[in-house]
C-alpha cells in the first residue's frame, strides 16, 4: 500500500489538504471529523429551508492558488441569479427545477455592503472619508477625531497592544467611537489587554491614511485587487447555498477520487515511535476505539487539544502549562425569519423590496451585547426559503464558553436577542418575528491574550516532531481566514513532495505582508 495522511478536522484547512493530497500526489488521505458535517467554521446551517453562514464568510484572496482551488470547485455564476429575477429582468428560472450540476455548483458574484451602526445611524465600515460620515458625526465629533488623528500621527504610540494599534493608525477618538466597545465585545477583555498581533494579521493596512489613498486611487485610475486591503473591496464571490455547500462538494469530490472523509470520529490518542507520528487512537460515536497508522498527520485540532492527546514522549510541564491554557472565544449565532426590517435603503444600490443591501452590520451601541448582524438575503437569495417574502437575519454574539451569555437557557438568549434589536429599532416589535433558531460554537475565535505570548514554545515543540504538521485557525492558534486556512494546508503538501523538514513556511501564512486580509 502507498502512503497514507491522517487529517484532523474536515474545515476548510483538513478539506484543502486531502483534496491536495489527491490532486498532486499518490498519498492516501482519511479525514477524521468530531462532528456529523463538514466544513468546520464555514459550514452552513439549514434550518427549515432556511440556510445560516456561521460567521459570514467572503470568498476573496489575493493569492491565485486559492482563487484556482475555488474557480475549480465551483465556477462564478453559471445560473440566472435570483435577484435579477425578482427585479423584473426578463430572465426565467428552469421550469423543471433546477439541475445541480448546471445551476446550483456555482459562485455568485456579490455586492460588499458592510456598515457600521452607531448613534442609531449608519456608517461606512470602514469609516469612510466622506461627506455622510461628517454628517452623522456632527461638527464637534468630527474636528475632535480630526485633532486626534493629527496627534496620533505626532506622537505615535508604542504598539504593544491593540488598542495602541488602533489609536495609532485612527487616533484616540474614532478608536472609542468605532473600535475599543466592538472589540471589548469580541474578546470579552478591553482592547489594552489584547496583543497588537491581532491588528497585524487582520486589519494592518488599514488606517485613515489608506482610506484617504483608496479615495484618491479610484479617482485616477482603477487599482489592481492585489494591492487593495481586503477591508477597502467592493465585491467578493459566494457559493449560491452558502460556504458550507462548496466543502460539502469538495468533501464528495475526495471520496469519489478514493480519498476518506470520516464524520463523528474523534481523534482521542496520538502516538510517537522515534520522534514521528506511528499511529492514532480513533474514538468512534458507539465510544469503540480503533487504531490508524499512517505516514504523516496534519491536525487543524485546537492546539490545546493536540498536546495532551500526544502519547510516547515526554512533554514538558511548561510546555503542556503553555498549551492547556489558551484561551478562545466562543460564538453564539440568533436565527431570525422576520417579516420586515425597521431600516429603509438610502444607497445607490438597487435591492428588491428597496431592502437594505447589507450583508452584515457591526452593532457599535453600547447598550446592547449583540455585535454584528447578517442578513443572509444578501449574502445570497438562495439561503432564504421565501426570500420574497421574508427576511432572514443572524444575530451574532460572543461568549466564553461557561459564562452567563453561554449558559443562558436558548428561549431565554432568544428573547434577549428579539428584545435587543428592538431597543436600537432594527424591528419594530416582536410581531415581526416569524421563527426563531439558536446556534453555539465553540473556539471559534483563538484569542491573543495570556499564554499566547509563549506560543513560539509550543510550535517549536510540534515542529520537533518530523511528521506531525498544525493547519488552519485552530491548529495554528491564529485568527486566520479561510484562505490562509487553506494556504497553510497548501504549504504542507509542497513540503511534503519537496521531503523538506523546515516548516517555516507553513507558520508563515498570514504573517507575511502580502498575505494580510479582514473579514
Amino acid at each position: 500500500m502507498g502512503k497514507k495522511a491522517i487529517i484532523i478536522g474536515a474545515g476548510p484547512a483538513g478539506l484543502t489538504a486531502a483534496y491536495e493530497f489527491i490532486e498532486k500526489t499518490d498519498i492516501h488521505p482519511i479525514v477524521i471529523e468530531q462532528h456529523n458535517t463538514v466544513g468546520g467554521i464555514s459550514r452552513t446551517i439549514v434550518y427549515k429551508g432556511n440556510r445560516m453562514d456561521i460567521g459570514g464568510h467572503r470568498f476573496f484572496s489575493k493569492n491565485k492558488e486559492v482563487t484556482d482551488f475555488w474557480n475549480r470547485i465551483m465556477p462564478l455564476q453559471g445560473a440566472p441569479s435570483k435577484d435579477d429575477i425578482l427585479l423584473n429582468r426578463s430572465i426565467e428560472l428552469n421550469p423543471n427545477g433546477p439541475d445541480p450540476e448546471k445551476e446550483d455548483r456555482v459562485m455568485l458574484s456579490r455586492n460588499r455592503v458592510s456598515r457600521i451602526f452607531y448613534l442609531k445611524k449608519f456608517f461606512d465600515y470602514p469609516i469612510s472619508v466622506k461627506w455622510q460620515t461628517f454628517a452623522n458625526l456632527g461638527i464637534k465629533n468630527t474636528i475632535i477625531a480630526g485633532i486626534g488623528f493629527i496627534y496620533s500621527c505626532i506622537f505615535p504610540k508604542k504598539e504593544d497592544s491593540l488598542e495602541n494599534f488602533y489609536i495609532n493608525r485612527f487616533g484616540r477618538p474614532l478608536y472609542e467611537m468605532f473600535f475599543e466597545n466592538y472589540t471589548e465585545k469580541v474578546w470579552g477583555i478591553h482592547p489594552s489587554m489584547l496583543s497588537a498581533d491581532w491588528g497585524a494579521q487582520r486589519v494592518k493596512g488599514l488606517s485613515i491614511y489608506e482610506l484617504i489613498k483608496d479615495v484618491l486611487s479610484k479617482k485616477i485610475r482603477p487599482k489592481d485587487s492585489r494591492h487593495i486591503e481586503t477591508s477597502l473591496i467592493e465585491s467578493f464571490i459566494y457559493p449560491k447555498y452558502g460556504p458550507g455547500q462548496l466543502w460539502e462538494t469538495v468533501a464528495k469530490d475526495i471520496e469519489k477520487r478514493g480519498g476518506e472523509v470520516r464524520l463523528e470520529q474523534t481523534i482521542s490518542g496520538i502516538h510517537i515511535i522515534d520522534n514521528k507520528v506511528d499511529y492514532v487512537d480513533i474514538t468512534h460515536k458507539d465510544g469503540t476505539v480503533s487504531q490508524e497508522s499512517c505516514d504523516y498527520l496534519i491536525s487543524s485540532m485546537p492546539i490545546k487539544e493536540l498536546i495532551p492527546a500526544i502519547k510516547g514522549i515526554e512533554i514538558p510541564n511548561e510546555i503542556m502549562k503553555i498549551a492547556t491554557s489558551l484561551v478562545y472565544r466562543d460564538f453564539i449565532t440568533v436565527g431570525l425569519l422576520v417579516k420586515k426590517l425597521n431600516l429603509t435603503n438610502k444607497s445607490i444600490i438597487k435591492t428588491y423590496k428597496n431592502r437594505i443591501p447589507d450583508t452584515w452590520i457591526y452593532i457599535q451601541e453600547r447598550e446592547v451585547k449583540i455585535g454584528r448582524l447578517q442578513i443572509f438575503n444578501n449574502w445570497s437569495p438562495y439561503l432564504v426559503n421565501d426570500y420574497e417574502n421574508n427576511i432572514w437575519i443572524g444575530l451574532e454574539y460572543f461568549a466564553s464558553e461557561g459564562d452567563v451569555l453561554w449558559n443562558m437557557e436558548k428561549d431565554d438568549f432568544i428573547k434577549m436577542a428579539i428584545k435587543e434589536l428592538i431597543e436600537i429599532d432594527i424591528i419594530k416589535d416582536y410581531t415581526d418575528v416569524i421563527d426563531s433558531t439558536q446556534v453555539k460554537v465553540k473556539k471559534a475565535y483563538p484569542s491573543y491574550i495570556g499564554s499566547y505570548y509563549s506560543l513560539n514554545k509550543v510550535v517549536n515543540f510540534i515542529n520537533d516532531i518530523g511528521n506531525l504538521y498544525c493547519v488552519g485557525r485552530n491548529g495554528q492558534h491564529r485568527y486566520n481566514n479561510m484562505d490562509h486556512s487553506m494556504l497553510t494546508s497548501m504549504e504542507v503538501v509542497k513540503s511534503i513532495m519537496a521531503n523538506k523538514k523546515d516548516k517555516t513556511a507553513i507558520w508563515s501564512v498570514n504573517t507575511e505582508e502580502d498575505y494580510h486580509e479582514s473579514k
